[in-house]
């Protein structure tokens, strides 16, 4: 066989569509529009957002129907994509996708500018009701047990630059304060203006410097706040909160809030949130039992979670002052008392253990491979619209996981390596090689197997 040279060809004028080349659809995107069209998701998006387009199409560009809208961003969580720039080139150059969307080869598919015209004209209701329709999937399955959950925060970077931020008091950036103290310190003159250099080494030496957001705030993005990163940097940010279902790993809830709320203070309200979900997507399952890190102990809380039945599993944390019982109430020592009691136990350590490994995982997939840990919409409407169906997709993803065995695209390409291991050991195995030589760790062994 002769070896075939790479040569530039001239492109014809015009091609009928029979003559494009056919493209096999994705395996896993076809047995989700399978679970999707199962369940009658485009008919019912469709009539859940008439109301809020034109009855005809009068002028300007066609828009997106909600079916590939909602689609294109569980597109984005599937591929690791974490701006629309990056879904719009994706379904843009893949054929597989194109399939997946239901869109034609002889059409364009959505620019970026319309996934945001739509994210505009969409109320934050419909993308709840979405991430519910998703939830009454995995009710319809009967993978949802949602008696005991975990509960745990992280925070997610905002599309803003700490550049940005501005007196909230005066509304000076960081060089016209700099430069105001700089004034009155006697540096400069009154109508001096100081080089960059000189007001970062004035800066830098200046006691008492602290960035506060009760002084500062962000000039594009008002709901972004000062916060400190996991790594140890001070960025703008948001806090993502979700309740997950301990033994199905399905998110019930998640919710966007200010990086400044505390743990202790929003864990009630994120529970309410699973719990009405749970409710809305036709569930019988009522929450019990609830385990969180020791960030969320706090006698109020233990309080609210007694009020409405919740038993927690929290441990309480070291503190320099320890809680005085006796200047709490009733309620409250009750709370706390109770609590400490039940974390004593093993099962709690259980508990412990698996959300720890449950909750740690949701946000791995959002988040680290789903492309969720920075926002690149301003604005906490905005940011909850594309995280929450992140985690729609993230549910979506478990579902397909627990019928198929497949949770993620990407999970497709490691399967032939697998079943070529798994022949591997059993032909390793029926020669009698041993168990290390089955494991490929009977490096050296090969004189004692012959």
């Amino acid at each position: 066989m002769a070896m075939g040279k790479r040569k530039p060809q001239q492109e014809s004028l015009f091609i009928t569509t029979d003559q494009l080349a056919p493209s096999a659809a994705h395996p896993f995107y076809q047995r989700l529009n399978a679970l999707l069209a199962e369940n009658g998701f485009d008919d019912w998006i469709q009539r859940r957002c008439a109301e809020f387009y034109e009855r005809e199409e009068a002028r300007g560009r066609p828009s997106v129907p909600p079916g590939v809208y909602f689609r294109m961003l569980f597109v984005g969580y599937f591929e690791g994509l974490d701006s629309q720039r990056g879904i719009a080139w994706r379904c843009s150059d893949s054929l597989s996708l194109r399939v997946f969307l239901g869109i034609p080869l002889d059409q364009a598919t959505p620019d970026h500018s319309t996934l945001t015209n739509t994210r505009k004209r969409l109320p934050e209701e419909v993308f709840d009701e979405v991430f519910r329709f998703v939830l009454g999937i995995a009710e319809a399955k009967k993978l949802i047990a949602g008696t005991t959950v975990g509960v745990d925060s992280t925070l997610l970077g905002a599309n803003a630059a700490m550049k940005s931020i501005v007196r909230r008091d005066t509304g000076e950036d960081w060089k016209q304060y700099v430069t105001t103290l700089m004034r009155a310190a006697g540096e400069i003159g009154p109508d001096e203006e100081p080089s960059n250099e000189a007001a970062r080494r004035f800066d830098k030496k200046r006691k008492g410097k602290k960035v506060s957001n009760e002084e500062w705030k962000s000039s594009t993005d008002a709901d972004a706040r000062i916060a400190r990163m996991k790594d140890g940097t001070t960025h703008l940010a948001y806090k993502a909160e979700h309740v997950v279902d301990l033994e199905s790993d399905l998110v019930l809830a998640a919710e966007i809030r200010l990086a400044t709320d505390g743990d202790a203070a929003t864990m009630a309200e994120s529970l309410l949130a699973a719990q009405e979900n749970l409710e809305q997507c036709g569930s019988a399952a009522v929450i019990g039992e609830v385990a969180a890190d020791k960030g969320y102990h706090a006698a109020p809380t233990l309080e609210t979670c007694a009020d409405f039945g919740w038993r927690t599993y929290i441990p309480e944390p070291r503190r320099q002052h320890p809680i005085k019982l006796s200047s709490r109430s009733e309620a409250q020592r009750r709370a706390v008392l109770n609590n400490r009691s039940r974390t004593s136990r093993s099962k709690s350590t259980r508990l412990q253990r698996r959300r720890s490994e449950v909750v740690e995982r949701t946000f791995a997939h959002v988040c680290e491979t789903g492309g969720g840990r920075r926002s690149h919409l301003r604005g906490l409407v905005n940011a909850t619209k594309r995280y929450l169906l992140a985690v729609a997709a993230h549910n979506l993803g478990r579902i397909l996981r627990t019928l198929t065995g497949i949770g993620k695209p990407r999970s497709l390409q490691g399967v032939g390596g697998a079943l070529l291991r798994r022949g591997w050991r059993r032909w390793c195995r029926g020669a009698g090689w041993g168990r290390d030589w089955a494991r490929g760790s009977g490096h050296g062994r090969i004189r004692h197997a012959a």
